[in-house]
């Protein structure tokens, strides 16, 4: 099966996806469709992205980075 994409939508490079349940709770971090860490907080997240040669400006445009089940504020399970 092929993938449609709308022009119109932007696929950002950085994608963090939802509170995983652990001690500590982690997010997984995807960087151009491959995962590459895990984030405790947004730092790890700008740590990461700069490691790849990402510099983040704006963690809220979702050019840039797309939070999947929460936004850079949620970081416990809910």
């Amino acid at each position: 099966m092929t993938e449609i994409v709308s022009p119109h939508i932007a696929r950002p490079r950085i994608l963090v996806l939802g509170v995983q349940p652990a001690v500590p709770p982690f997010r997984i971090v995807e960087i151009d469709g491959q995962v590459v860490g895990e984030a405790r907080t947004v730092v790890d997240v700008l740590e990461t992205a700069a490691a790849y040669g990402i510099t983040v400006h704006d963690l809220d445009d979702p050019e840039v980075v797309r939070w999947v089940g929460g936004d850079k504020f949620t970081w416990t399970t809910r």
